[in-house]
C-alpha cells in the first residue's frame, strides 16, 4: 500500500492530506496537523492467542485520548492519530513501516516492548510510553531524571510497592505461610518485581513458590502448579500478558480456590480478589502532558520520567464470598473501589 493510499483511506483528507503529500498550491497554505502514531500492537514474537480485549483498548487508548483532550487536543481537529493496528487489512505493520509511511511527529508506545521496537525504528522521532520498565538497562534512556534521547514517559513500577502487596496478602489471609508468585519473566517489568517480592517475603519469614507464564497457554498450568503446592495466596505480577489475560486468571484462580493479590485494579474488575498499585488510567491520561510539551517545542530527552504518586486499592467482595475469605473492615474502609 502506498502512503497516499493509506492516508486517504484513514480520513486524512483535504487540507491535512494535501500538506502531507505536498500536492498543488494548497499545500503551501493549508494548516498541517501534527501526526501521532499509536504503536499499540503486539510486538514481533508475541505469543499466538494474545488477542487484546476491548477493556484493554478502552484502558490504554481511550485514556490516552482523554488525556489529549485535557490539554485541548482533539482527533481530526488539532492532531491526527494513526493507529498501527489499522494500517493494513491483512496484517499489522512493522514499526519501520509505520515510521516510513506516516512520518509522525510523535510515537506513543503503550508499554516497554513497543517502546523498544519504536526506538529500533527511529532515534529522532519522540517516543512517549505509558508503562516503561527497565528503561536504562534497555538503552532507552540515559537516566530517569534526564532521559537524554528520544524516549520518555511514565514508569508505573514503584520500588517498595511489592512489600505493600505482601502486607495486603497477610491482611486477607492472616495465616499465610506460603506465597505463590505468578510471574512473566519475558516482560521487562517482571524481574524487578520478583526480586522485591522475594525480599519482602524473606523479611516476613514467608516462603515463596514461583510459577512462570509467558504465553496464554502457560497460565492454566502455572496456576495449577501453585494450587498443587498448596500456597496460601498468589501475587500476580504487573505485566502486559497477565493484564490482558485478567479474565482467564480470575476464573482459574477462583476454580482453584486461590486468593489473589494484584497490582492493577483491572484484575479485580475481572474476578481477582484484591489489588493495590498504580492507576493505569492515570498513566495513560498523563501521556497527554508529554505530547503537549513536545508539540510546544520541548525536547523529548529533557522531559524526566514520571512516577505515579497516588495508589489504588480495590477489592471484590463477590470473589471473597466465593472463596470464603473475609475481607477486613478496615481494608474496605480504605478501599478506593469495592466490587459488590
Amino acid at each position: 500500500m502506498r502512503r497516499r493510499e493509506f492516508i486517504g483511506r484513514f480520513g486524512l483528507i483535504g487540507a491535512a492530506a494535501s500538506t502531507l503529500f505536498g500536492q498543488g498550491s494548497n499545500a503551501q497554505s493549508a494548516p498541517k496537523r501534527p501526526i501521532i502514531a499509536w504503536a499499540g500492537a503486539p510486538p514481533a514474537g508475541t505469543p499466538a492467542g494474545l488477542n487484546v480485549p476491548q477493556f484493554i483498548l478502552d484502558l490504554v487508548f481511550g485514556n490516552f485520548v482523554k488525556g489529549l483532550s485535557e490539554f485541548g487536543y482533539e482527533q481530526g481537529r488539532d492532531v491526527d492519530i494513526i493507529r498501527r493496528t489499522d494500517m493494513f487489512t491483512d496484517r499489522v505493520a512493522t514499526m519501520e513501516e509505520m515510521v516510513a509511511l506516516v512520518k509522525p511527529n510523535i510515537i506513543v508506545a503503550p508499554a516497554t516492548l513497543q517502546a523498544v521496537e519504536a526506538r529500533k525504528a527511529t532515534s529522532t522521532i519522540p517516543i512517549v510510553c505509558g508503562a516503561l520498565a527497565d528503561a536504562v538497562h534497555l538503552g532507552l534512556i540515559a537516566s530517569e531524571a534526564r532521559p537524554g534521547g528520544n524516549v520518555t514517559g511514565i514508569e508505573p513500577f514503584i520500588a517498595g510497592l511489592p512489600t505493600k502487596q505482601i502486607e495486603l496478602a497477610r491482611e486477607i489471609v492472616p495465616t499465610v505461610r506460603r506465597v505463590g508468585l505468578l510471574t512473566n519473566m519475558n516482560d521487562p517489568k517482571g524481574p524487578p518485581q520478583v526480586a522485591d517480592l522475594k525480599a519482602a517475603c524473606q523479611a516476613m519469614s514467608l516462603s515463596v513458590i514461583e510459577a512462570d507464564a509467558n504465553t496464554p497457554n502457560d497460565i492454566p498450568g502455572a496456576l495449577a502448579t501453585l494450587a498443587n503446592e498448596k500456597v496460601d495466596v498468589v501475587v500476580v505480577l504487573q505485566t502486559n500478558l497477565l493484564l490482558v489475560r485478567s479474565e482467564q486468571i480470575g476464573a482459574i484462580a477462583l476454580e482453584k480456590r486461590l486468593p489473589t493479590v494484584f497490582g492493577y485494579r483491572e484484575h479485580v474488575i475481572h474476578g481477582g480478589l484484591v489489588s493495590y498499585g498504580v492507576d493505569l488510567r492515570w498513566c495513560y491520561r498523563r501521556l497527554g502532558y508529554f505530547v503537549d510539551k513536545i508539540l510546544r517545542g520541548v525536547r523529548c530527552g529533557d522531559l524526566p520520567i514520571e512516577f505515579p504518586t497516588e495508589f489504588w486499592l480495590a477489592a471484590n467482595l463477590k470473589t471473597a464470598k466465593a472463596l470464603g475469605v473475609t475481607v477486613p473492615t478496615d481494608l474496605l474502609a480504605r478501599a478506593d473501589e469495592v466490587i459488590e
